[in-house]
């Protein structure tokens, strides 16, 4: 659980508190045990610790100074179909492309309105994940 060390009139002490229950906490003092009795019983909490993962900052939705949006491959797949053409107007949820990826139809829509600049694919193409599909400007 924790551990602690003490210097007690020039004498060290390595502890480690191994278990807590109640008003008895089982410790550790240089290699032996010893039961010791707390004059308050500790409490612990009986709800879970939550740990999350830290969150990953590298996989953000790329801009490029001129306010173009970089759409990317999120899986591994082959091209299906293309929906739209250069120069075409776009709608925020229009869908851009259907691939295949893992034996499944995905759509990628569009995540902004805009107009389609530049369709880096075409229907059979092999992509892999987070491959540039099509610029959105």
């Amino acid at each position: 659980m924790k551990k602690f060390r003490f210097s007690i009139h020039g004498n060290k002490y390595n502890v480690e508190i191994k278990k807590v229950e109640g008003n008895i906490a089982k410790v550790e003092v240089n290699g032996t045990y010893y039961k010791v009795e707390l004059e308050q019983e500790v409490r612990t909490a009986k709800t879970p610790q939550l740990v999350r993962s830290s969150v990953r900052t590298d996989k953000v939705l790329s801009k490029v100074e001129s306010g173009t949006f970089k759409i990317n491959c999120p899986l591994p797949g082959t091209i299906m179909s293309v929906m739209v053409t250069e120069g075409a107007e776009v709608n925020k949820g229009d869908t851009l492309l259907i691939y295949e990826a893992m034996k499944m139809e995905n759509k990628v829509l569009a995540e902004r309105k805009g107009v389609v600049k530049n369709i880096r694919v075409k229907p059979g193409d092999n992509i892999l994940q987070d491959e540039l599909l099509l610029e959105i400007h």
